[in-house]
């Protein structure tokens, strides 16, 4: 069986067996590869009827693991690879009974439906009702919700806090929503955390039965752990297992909002006894990146790295307007002529722009359309349909995967200018989906019902394809705009779909389906054109060229950081984190003036972070 080519520091973590043990790897230390290896390992050279539990952070990390690992046959099936939210679904689903989830947990993970959930759930209830009352105007309604619904993820994220609270209206709050949820057969990706911790916590012989299938378990990106995380790790594991390893960097936290914390990888050190191996080589970087790095965080040691120059500079336009410009003529310029310390020719593929925030990213996207520079964007866990109808075809299939979904049923009602009917409780979604979109009679709703009743005509094996194949019918029909924005859309579906197939789910359902699709398992790994990225959305990957767009202060670090301790020391870490996705060559850039979104031209200064790295 082949074993990648591993440094003696590497080979240390893989050959490990039993007993805890803490891996504090920087960027390019070759950690995905070494996570992968020992679990090839276990599977492989280790003698038992067991299995591995590798748990990442992210579906592309998992993906990457799993294609490493493709070519160990059936053993690899003894390994459940994928996120901590993945696995928890998985593990509600086949044994969450005792905590009230019966069968596959239907996923609302988008705000606007977790909002809309507790609006409708406040006003059920007098006294919160009272609350909301006493706001003077909508703004300040919005705001407060949106500050109740803070409050309940920070309980959720706390389980110790939560069984201690003395906020009575928190829990109320929490009681509230959560019956409000339930009412639509629905969970929130906090749910899938704290059921799964009162499962494990609550129930020993389930527990039991988990330590006893699972042998050995991996944790990855340990420093972006939350108290809900380590609570569940820690009641799996309870008071005598201790084959966990987990692998982090406290340089790259930067999940804070989440309530993230590097602080639950020292938890683990001392409360487990681990053991510690520093993975502090740059297998990944240039010089001049490993120097950019270094000058952010003087701590960063680095033993070992290439030796390739590379390179860093400084990109200033006059406005964000000319930094776009430049930013664009670098990549052209970069793709039309190559570079020496860039093997292989540069295509768009190998080039990314990153932005703290989406919006220091505008100029840049409306610069790439301009010139038809191929992009795209990553800036939320699905993708957004540009297109009406596959944005209706998408709410029916939510309905048709849970009937009790009221919310997503009434929302289609009213973007169809239509109400839901009567018997509705008591049919089929496709029948009801179907008497709504003859109500109405427009062609698209009509599409979309006759797209539902052919996914349900298939009832030996579950297909989509029919389904996007009436959608694409409709589309047929209308102009060249309608037309892109359906095809785009069905395109992108279809991939999610091909990608749900190569999954290997042996149950094939809707409710499967739109679970993968809600924890972003659909995701293609791998996109066309430059990336777009904001920096929170680039963690974990890589390129040859990276561009860090909107160094400028207020921008990056950003303004609602400034004189904030806690906060600052985390805007360094992002800024640690964009630099070091970087292979080859960084370019950092700023615009020496801004336009205000009320209209008004301020002028930047230059990022600390800039200066640090190019003084």
């Amino acid at each position: 069986m082949k074993r990648a080519r591993l440094s003696p520091t590497q080979t240390r973590v893989v050959e490990h067996e039993e007993g805890a043990l803490l891996v504090v790897a920087g960027p390019g230390s070759g950690k995905t590869r070494v996570l992968t290896e020992r679990v090839r390992r276990l599977l492989t050279e280790v003698p038992g009827h067991f299995r591995v539990l590798a748990l990442t952070f992210t579906n592309k990390a998992a993906n990457e693991m799993k294609e490493r690992l493709s070519d160990l046959g059936n053993e690899r099936q003894r390994a459940f690879i994928g996120t901590m939210h993945s696995f928890c679904l998985e593990m509600l689903s086949e044994r969450g009974k005792p905590v009230g989830v019966e069968g596959l947990p239907h996923v609302f993970e988008q705000y606007k439906d977790r909002k809309e959930v507790l609006v409708e759930a406040v006003t059920q209830d007098p006294f919160l009702s009272h609350e909301l009352a006493s706001e003077p105007d909508s703004k300040a309604v919005g705001r407060r919700l949106d500050q109740w619904l803070a409050a309940i993820s920070w309980l959720k994220a706390h389980p110790s806090s939560m069984e201690d609270s003395n906020d009575e209206i928190g829990q109320r709050l929490l009681e509230t929503y959560d019956a409000g949820l339930r009412a639509c057969g629905a969970y929130d990706f906090d749910d899938l955390l704290l059921l799964s911790y009162r499962l494990l916590s609550e129930y020993p012989k389930i527990a039991d039965f988990y330590r006893r299938l699972y042998r050995f378990v991996c944790i990855d990106e340990a420093q972006d752990l939350n108290e809900a995380q380590y609570s569940m790790l820690t009641a799996l594991c309870g008071d005598s297992f201790r084959n966990v390893m987990m692998v982090g960097d406290p340089k790259q936290s930067i999940y804070g909002f989440n309530a993230s914390s590097p602080d639950f990888m020292w938890r683990f050190h001392n409360e487990f006894k681990a053991g510690e191996i520093e993975l502090n080589e740059n297998f990944r970087s240039s010089r001049a990146v490993v120097d950019a790095a270094k000058a952010l965080d003087p701590n960063y040691g680095v033993e070992g790295q290439l030796p390739i120059a590379g390179l860093a500079e400084v990109i200033a336009g006059e406005d964000d307007e000319e930094e776009a410009k430049l930013i664009a003529d670098k990549i052209q310029t970069l793709i039309a002529e190559g570079h020496d310390d860039v093997e292989g020719g540069i295509v768009w593929e190998s080039c990314a722009v990153l932005g703290r925030t989406r919006f220091a990213l505008l100029a840049v996207e409306a610069e790439f359309r301009k010139r038809g520079i191929p992009f795209y964007k990553r800036l939320t866990a699905n993708h957004e349909n540009e297109s009406d109808v596959m944005e209706d075809f998408v709410l029916s299939l939510r309905v048709m995967a849970n009937p009790k979904d009221r919310l997503h049923l009434s929302a289609l009602a009213k973007r169809w200018k239509t109400v839901v009917p009567a018997t509705s409780g008591e049919s089929k979604a496709v029948e009801v989906i179907g008497s709504m979109a003859s109500s109405v009679g427009a062609q698209s709703s009509m599409a979309v019902a006759d797209a539902l009743a052919a996914i349900a005509a298939r009832t030996q094996r579950l297909d989509m394809l029919p389904g996007l194949d009436a959608i694409r019918k409709y589309a047929d029909k209308l102009d060249e705009e309608g037309r892109r924005a359906i095809y785009e859309d069905a395109a992108v579906f279809r991939q999610e779909w091909d990608q749900y197939l190569r999954s290997g789910s042996s149950n094939r359902s809707v409710g499967g389906f739109m679970s993968s699709k809600a924890l972003g398992a659909t995701q293609q790994a791998a996109r066309e054109g430059v990336a777009l990225l904001t920096v929170h959305s680039s963690k974990g990957l890589e390129f040859d060229i990276v561009f860090v767009a909107g160094m400028a202060e207020g921008v990056f670090p950003d303004y609602r950081a400034l004189g904030k301790a806690k906060e600052m020391a985390e805007e360094a870490r992002n800024a640690f984190v964009a630099v070091t996705r970087s292979k080859r060559l960084l370019y950092l850039s700023y615009p020496r003036r801004r336009r205000m979104p009320w209209g008004d031209t301020k002028l930047q200064q230059s990022s600390r972070y800039l200066r640090a790295v190019m003084p």
